[in-house]
């Protein structure tokens, strides 16, 4: 895939395909809520690029592991509100109301939560922080290394495809490989490709 220009045009054709999107409805569920960030943003040379998190090695859970910035919802806390409360206390990123384009599907988690991913847009320049209690680094990646494409593969525990992304030399799975999957083939071209059946690998059923 040739590289994405990180523009205003870009930033139209985001809005517009995710505007015209019609959300999938998911099972009722006794699932906690949680909101990520999906931060559309520039890649230092002018390509645009997607914010990925690496989680701190010290976590309880999910330590080390490839995320979007996020994480639950409080009580009494809109969808939008937990997305900005965490971008700012994960990677120190202040996003405005306005910043957000639209989100994509729900996505449920084998380890109990249900997951709103909200696009944001993100100027050029702006610094990020990597709060160390939670994030061990920030990830800038290419919209163009995400249209190399997912793999997706069978495994006898699940009669679900496993979806997992070829990255930053590792692999990297979902939910955060379902979520990015989808934005590429929604928010960017137009298409509406279901994500919530694909399943994550075994040892991130906890």
């Amino acid at each position: 895939m040739k590289p994405v220009a990180f523009d205003n045009r870009l930033r139209a054709r985001l809005a517009g395909n995710l505007a015209r999107l019609e959300h999938a409805p998911l099972e009722l569920r006794e699932l906690k809520r949680a909101a990520v960030c999906v931060v559309v943003t520039d890649d230092g040379r002018g390509e645009a690029a997607l914010l990925l998190t690496r989680r701190a090695q010290h976590l309880s859970t999910h330590s080390g592991q490839f995320a979007l910035p996020g994480g639950r919802i409080d009580e009494g806390e809109s969808t939008l509100d937990a997305a900005r409360r965490e971008a700012l206390e994960e990677i120190g990123l202040e996003l405005a109301a306005e910043a957000f384009l639209g989100r994509l599907d729900d996505y449920p988690t084998r380890s109990g939560y249900l997951i709103t991913p909200l696009v944001a847009w993100l100027p050029a320049g702006v610094a990020l922080v990597p709060n160390p209690a939670e994030v061990a680094r920030i990830y800038r990646v290419p919209l163009a290394d995400l249209g190399r494409g997912p793999e997706f593969v069978a495994i006898p525990e699940s009669d679900r495809p496993v979806i997992r992304y070829p990255l930053l030399g590792t692999t990297i799975h979902a939910p955060t490989a379902a979520v990015m999957y989808q934005f590429m083939e929604a928010a960017l071209h137009g298409r509406s490709t279901r994500v919530a059946h694909l399943e994550q690998p075994v040892w991130a059923w906890k």
